[in-house]
Formats: C-alpha cells, structure tokens, sequence
C-alpha cells in the first residue's frame, strides 16, 4: 500500500476519534448542570422527555434512596421506601407517581441559596383547582464539578 494513502488513512482516523471525543465531551456537559438552579430546570425537562440517563446524572440517586422519613411524591399519606435506583427512575418518569402528581401541578422555581458546595433551590407546585401550594427546597450539592440534587424535601402545604 502506498505510503501516502496510508498517511491519509490514519489521518482520517485520527480525526474521526477526536470528533467522537469532542461529541461526548459536549453530551456529558449538556448532562452536567453549572449552577443549582439550571440542575433543577434540566431535571424538569429530563422527566418532561422521560430521559433517565439524563435524570441519573441529575440526581445523588443513593442520598435520595437513603431518606426514609419523608415522601417527595407529595400528597401521601405514608412514605414510600426506594430500594433500588431504577425505582426512583420509573417514579421520576412515564406513569411515575410522582412525575403524575408534579407534572398535574404548575411549577415554580424561585430562589437559590448557595453554600459553598451545596446549595438550596425553592421550587413550588400549585395546585390550581385546589390553591394548595406546597413549598420545597431541593437539596443540591456539588459532585465532580457538577450540581446534584439529593433531596425534595416538601416543607409544607400552604391552604389558601
């Protein structure tokens, strides 16, 4: 084989590997949220598309399974116990029943406290027919570089 085409065909290689690492690079940062409140938002959307690839990465998924004394699904009367990751997943998507109880509520996100690296974002759901607002602080901490939640916790129902 002629050392020029060779030359050529390594080249090209070369180029097809860099192309393939610089797609990663840039998927994983889309995954990769840069501040809590963007951490929060892309979760939003991730459950709105049923991404969990994107989800897991949004999420500490063993902090979340570790809570044991509250349920985040809101409205319930005893808190369900996640063993496994694929669990919390299923319930952040598709017929999830938290997914179905967040997603029947308008959402809002409100402010941020910043800890250094952890931090408190608000977020809101208001049930229109009802008026019932229920306040919560999403727990976010920093993990290799990126926001992470690893808490709902549901403060309280406030009836208007």
């Amino acid at each position: 084989m002629n050392l020029a085409v060779r030359t050529s065909q390594i080249a090209i290689l070369v180029l097809a590997i860099l192309a393939i690492g610089v797609i990663q690079s840039c998927s994983q940062r889309q995954k990769v949220a840069s501040d809590p409140k963007d951490c929060v938002i892309k979760l939003f959307g991730a459950m709105e598309r049923n991404d969990q690839g994107v989800i897991a990465h949004l999420l500490d998924l063993p902090a979340l399974m570790s809570i044991r004394d509250e349920d985040y699904a809101l409205q319930t009367s005893s808190p369900r116990v996640f063993r496994d990751p694929v669990d919390v997943l299923e319930d952040l998507t598709g017929e999830g029943l938290t997914k179905a109880r967040w997603f029947s509520m308008q959402r809002v996100i409100g402010a941020v406290e910043e800890f250094g690296d952890s931090a408190k974002v608000e977020v809101s759901f208001i049930n229109k027919n009802t008026n019932t607002k229920y306040y919560n602080k999403f727990g976010l901490h920093k993990v290799k570089g990126g926001w992470k939640i690893y808490s709902f916790k549901t403060l309280s129902p406030d009836i208007k």
